[in-house]
């Protein structure tokens, strides 16, 4: 797997962030969604990575600075063709460790509430993720959970 830093122009990278906005509006209410489209994660606060077998690709995630020790993920999102297979959590891992490397003190993310959001909440927990108060402009939200970890 290789993981490289994407200029989100590429048509899979599209269909990709665009089956991942869809399957939030499928999971959560509008005011819940905090998934970002392809111009809003063209922002310099965030970096994204896509992960390719080949020309084959597997999935993505980002990293958006808060502040320069804070960061948070976002747009973790695996190819549905390939569910299961250790990509988000090589890629969890690639975002922990630039997190690391650019001396950031905090990691957090905000997923959903729901079942549909249970197996992401299981990888981020076996990563050292806990469960904290809303951060950044985030609010309480029932739809929402926040996590965190200490780098």
């Amino acid at each position: 797997m290789e993981i490289k830093i994407d200029d989100l122009t590429g048509p899979e990278v599209a269909q990709l962030i665009m089956e991942h906005l869809q399957g939030m509006k499928l999971n959560s209410p509008p005011e819940s969604i905090h998934a970002l489209n392809l111009e809003q994660l063209r922002q310099p606060n965030i970096t994204f990575w896509s992960a390719w077998n080949g020309k084959d690709l597997l999935g993505c995630g980002a990293l958006k600075e808060l502040d320069a020790k804070h960061g948070e993920i976002k747009s973790m999102r695996t190819s549905s063709a390939h569910l299961r297979t250790g990509v988000a959590k090589r890629l969890l891992q690639h975002i922990i460790d630039v997190a690391k490397e650019r001396g950031y003190a905090r990691l957090s993310l905000e997923t959903g509430s729901m079942d549909a959001f249970a197996p992401a909440r299981k990888l981020y927990t076996s990563f050292g993720f806990d469960y904290c108060e809303p951060f950044s402009d985030y609010i309480e939200d029932p739809n929402s959970v926040f996590m965190t970890k200490e780098l």
